[in-house]
């Protein structure tokens, strides 16, 4: 991994070097992420998403820097609903993970490679340098192969290391296919409704250590499992057709 260059306020995030690839892989990862991102801009515009703000949360449209987490079966109408907003993503540097980059690169994010399985001290010094330059950086909590809703400590750290604080967001969508994949991952058929849940957000002291440290972590479990659970259940109750919609959906 190359070494960011030093953050300069209002300037794109630090470059990330990706890992090589064969040939084959390179074809392959490019015609992957080319049908994908097709269908999350062929899909994307059709979905209809409603808002809700939990108590003490802030406005829906991103608040930069924070520290944005969600699940990673949200990934395909997170990526359309917050595109184009100066936001880096942690990725994997599996093939998978590249994969996953190409594609939110196409849709405006900045891809930090390495993930808590792989390059994870790295990518967080990557993270740590995006939110310097003034960006948000966003995690996929319990990715990149789970346990599902099982949230990893990086945004914690990142917190703690930064002052910036986390946000927690879930996406509920009434019209699903689930994908049979350890996160039950949703592809929204089109024209679905959704409701996209947003937290209040979580301040990590600089000085949190050991068992403090692990306090802030169960917050932020319990932060992206109460923003589900609210975003299912008002879904279920149709609360979601009283609620304003998302400004790309209006």
């Amino acid at each position: 991994m190359t070494t960011p260059a030093p953050a300069v306020p209002g300037a794109a995030p630090p470059a990330v070097e990706a890992r090589a690839f064969t040939l084959r892989q390179r074809f392959l990862l490019w015609s992957a992420s080319a049908l994908s991102y097709l269908a999350i801009r062929t899909i994307g515009p059709t979905l209809r998403l409603s808002v809700s703000l939990e108590d003490g949360a802030r406005e829906h449209e991103p608040q930069h820097p924070s520290i944005y987490c969600f699940w990673h079966r949200c990934v395909f109408p997170a990526t359309y609903c917050f595109r184009n907003h100066r936001i880096a993503v942690m990725t994997s540097r599996s093939f998978d993970g590249e994969y996953i980059a190409r594609i939110i690169e196409r849709a405006g994010y900045t891809a930090v490679r390495g993930s808590s399985s792989r390059g994870g001290a790295g990518a967080l010094l990557g993270m740590h340098d995006v939110v310097e330059s003034g960006y948000s950086v966003a995690f996929t909590a319990d990715g990149p192969r789970g346990p599902r809703y099982a949230a990893k400590p990086g945004p914690v750290l990142l917190a703690r290391n930064t002052g910036v604080p986390i946000v927690a967001f879930y996406i509920a969508l009434d019209d699903a296919w689930l994908l049979p994949s350890w996160d039950e991952f949703m592809l929204p058929k089109p024209f679905s409704r959704g409701l996209l849940r947003i937290s209040r957000p979580l301040w990590v002291p600089r000085d949190a250590e050991g068992e403090a440290l692990a306090t802030f972590h169960s917050e932020l479990q319990q932060m992206l499992d109460r923003t589900r659970i609210a975003a299912e259940e008002m879904l279920a109750r149709g609360e979601h057709r009283r609620l304003p919609l998302h400004r790309w959906t209006r």
